[in-house]
């Protein structure tokens, strides 16, 4: 590991802002099927970390953070968490917002697999989802897909919101169809964020207020996908708390690429 790397964890570990929870912390049940996390904040955020009880939202797989600061800086009455396991990556938005002295920001290192056990229930009002890694592979591996939103019914509030932001047509389209084949309805759906269409002047405030949230500002690989012509999609749900969910039954053309500047791996066209 280079000394940038080791200095930049460094400044994690002591950055008052971030809690870690790596792997080796982890401990394994007694049938070895999934670690435990004996994690002492799990419904303290409030109380214990931000000090106050404004509504908290979580951005997983945050990378950089920009997003996560981003919100905190438009939203001074939200508390913000970004998620993510690349600690060398987080150290940007982490390190900004402790020398900005941003109160209602924070960051969680850890595996995204394991969220459901670091909040209690209701304890997160709303989450999402940029520019993940749309795991055209795997469905489970899908931060949108029915295996993780189980996880996140175990800590939203009824009626707590998804948003999804993406350069990625196989996720968003596999995102539609999800929420298709479990009647779940999709509030704000478009291809294309940045274009204003007619429908946009008749919607509800609610939703007038998600778009522009939603274009308010870009990550540096948004602005970089727009650059080579690249829509970004977005899409808005609430996520109902009980009923089954399932998978949804269709062929989806792959994307082109796999992430900035790099073509798909597979040689197939299209996956579930």
């Amino acid at each position: 590991m280079g000394h940038g790397k080791l200095k930049k964890f460094a400044e994690m570990a002591s950055n008052p802002l971030v809690v870690e929870v790596p792997f080796c912390k982890m401990e394994k049940t007694a049938d070895g099927l999934e670690p435990v996390v004996n994690f002492e904040m799990k419904g303290k955020w409030h109380s214990d970390f931000f000090h106050n009880d404004n509504p908290i939202v979580l951005e997983l797989g945050c990378g950089r953070g920009e997003y996560t600061v981003g919100l905190g800086r438009m939203y001074p009455d939200k508390n913000f968490i970004g998620v993510d396991i690349k600690g060398a990556r987080m150290w940007t938005g982490a390190k900004d917002a402790l020398e900005s002295g941003m109160q209602n920001v924070g960051f969680l290192r850890t595996n995204i697999e394991f969220i459901h056990q670091f909040f209690a229930p209701g304890e997160v009002s709303e989450i999402w989802l940029t520019f993940s890694d749309p795991q055209m592979k795997k469905a489970t591996k899908r931060l949108s897909s029915t295996y993780f939103l189980q996880r996140y019914r175990h800590f939203m509030q009824e009626g707590g919101i998804v948003h999804l932001k993406t350069d990625s047509n196989f996720l968003f389209t596999y995102t539609e169809e999800m929420l298709k084949a479990n009647h779940i309805p999709a509030e704000v759906c478009t291809r294309s964020l940045y274009t204003r269409t007619p429908e946009e002047e008749t919607a509800s405030e609610e939703n007038k207020k998600a778009l522009a949230e939603a274009r308010s500002f870009q990550t540096y690989y948004e602005s970089m996908w727009r650059a080579r012509g690249i829509e970004i999609k977005y899409l808005r749900f609430h996520l109902p708390l009980e009923g089954e969910l399932i998978e949804p039954d269709v062929e989806i053309p792959l994307d082109e690429y796999r992430s900035y500047n790099r073509d798909k791996r597979s040689s197939l066209e299209t996956s579930k």
